[in-house]
């Protein structure tokens, strides 16, 4: 397992230092609620492990990655998503928007969103 990063966002919210309105946890993964929603159902999916992207996920995480995604689709039906519809994103490195350098999966969902391309 990485260690915790001290400057990490995240890793201050698996910490418990910084709360967040959490849907789920267990002893690999964290959703919360995301603090700027793009939709009006917006929760985001971290290992507690510090990965910082997705460049460096490596092939021991694989059972972590399946894990996290998931719960993503668990915390999905939960919420009633699944119909009509929903978004699993990972943005990767800045070009890709990443903001925050602790992989994380965005769950969005609760309008009919744009097409991508």
């Amino acid at each position: 397992m990485s260690n915790p990063d001290p400057e990490c966002v995240f890793c201050r919210i698996v910490s418990g230092e910084i709360p967040s309105n959490r849907l789920y946890e267990d002893d690999r993964v964290i959703a919360f609620h995301d603090i700027a929603p793009a939709a009006p159902v917006h929760f985001l999916v971290i290992p507690r492990e510090h990965i910082p992207t997705a460049d460096d996920v490596r092939e021991e995480h694989a059972d972590l990655i399946a894990h996290m995604y998931l719960t993503c689709t668990k915390l999905a039906r939960e919420q009633d998503l699944v119909q009509p519809g929903y978004r699993i994103v990972m943005n990767v490195n800045e070009g890709g928007g990443q903001t925050c350098w602790h992989i994380h999966f965005h769950v969005l969902g609760g309008r009919t969103l744009t097409v991508m391309g």
